[in-house]
């Protein structure tokens, strides 16, 4: 699998009354790879990963690889309290056709360094897949480091993780510990020029999922060090980007996807829908990067 270009975290569709809908996340899977990107996630945690049964899980990683057919590589998240349930589930993704893994932390404690290093340690050795770690201590309060890295080294099936720190500077700290031991993914978007300019090689991104072309063209010039002219497209999709660090992003994600294109932005509970006042909001921002886009493209 080549561990570089534009995953797009894939948000789950929901209908009205919160059941999945996937005809719609079919459509938008294929959106996602006509317009360019290098792989899809789905199951993320932007895919409600948390809040769907392992039966809704299973026909949305079935469903995901009846369209994706091949054309790019399909990983899945994996989100599980305990390391037998983790194991388990590594298994059944890969027998259900899933390429790679992006494997979360457990989400009943919150393990230390030690544990922390034995949790990736089991789920590693349990498939056949490769696997991105899902580095996110801000929501997870579980921090995979260089140190971690470094002791996870040995495991072949460790090939990428997904930086989602907020510290820019973690990226130079992984290279000088391990050195291009991994890939190392962008994992917040409103940090894309930044990583990519430190060495990223690949982004885990939220806001593709409205604006997938755009999102590629903006990887791509700062992949190529044309920086003037990603700065120019950078400033415009920013504050939708920072949307995507809010603990409304898989709202306020959806709803960018309904104001582009149409899809449903429908959550389930937990989650709520936007309150009025946080969907004027949102929509302003997003409705100004849809205007300047436009602009930019006439």
């Amino acid at each position: 699998m080549p561990w570089t270009g534009v995953f797009p975290a894939v948000t789950t569709k929901m209908r009205p009354d919160g059941e999945i809908d996937i005809k719609a996340t079919q459509a938008s899977l294929d959106r996602l790879i006509a317009n360019g990107v290098s792989g899809v996630i789905v199951l993320p945690m932007l895919g409600e990963n948390a809040s769907l049964r392992q039966a809704e899980r299973d026909m949305v990683v079935r469903a995901a690889k009846e369209v994706v057919a091949g054309r790019v590589p399909l990983l899945s998240g994996l989100a599980e309290l305990s390391e037998e349930d983790a194991v388990a589930a590594a298994r059944n993704y890969e027998k259900l056709g899933a390429e790679g893994l992006m494997v979360f932390p457990s989400l009943a404690y919150r393990t230390d360094s030690r544990e922390t290093v034995a949790w990736y340690r089991a789920v590693g050795g349990a498939s056949g897949l490769p696997i991105m770690i899902y580095n996110n201590p801000l929501a997870y309060r579980v921090d995979v480091g260089p140190q971690e890295l470094e002791q996870l080294a040995d495991m072949p099936s460790i090939v990428c993780i997904k930086e989602e720190s907020g510290d820019i500077r973690r990226i130079t700290d992984i290279y000088n510990r391990v050195g291009d031991r991994y890939a190392v993914f962008c994992g917040v978007d409103d940090l894309i020029l930044e990583s990519v300019a430190l060495g990223a090689t690949g982004w885990v991104s939220g806001m593709t999922n409205a604006w997938p072309e755009e999102c590629v063209r903006l990887f791509n010039l700062c992949r190529d060090g044309a920086f003037t002219e990603a700065r120019e497209l950078y400033r415009i999709l920013t504050p939708s980007f920072h949307l995507d660090t809010s603990v409304k992003l898989v709202q306020y994600i959806k709803l960018a996807e309904h104001l582009v294109y149409g899809a449903p932005d429908a959550v389930r509970r937990p989650r709520l829908p936007l309150t009025d006042a946080d969907r004027r909001e949102a929509t302003a921002i997003i409705q100004d990067a849809i205007t300047a886009l436009a602009r930019k493209v006439a």
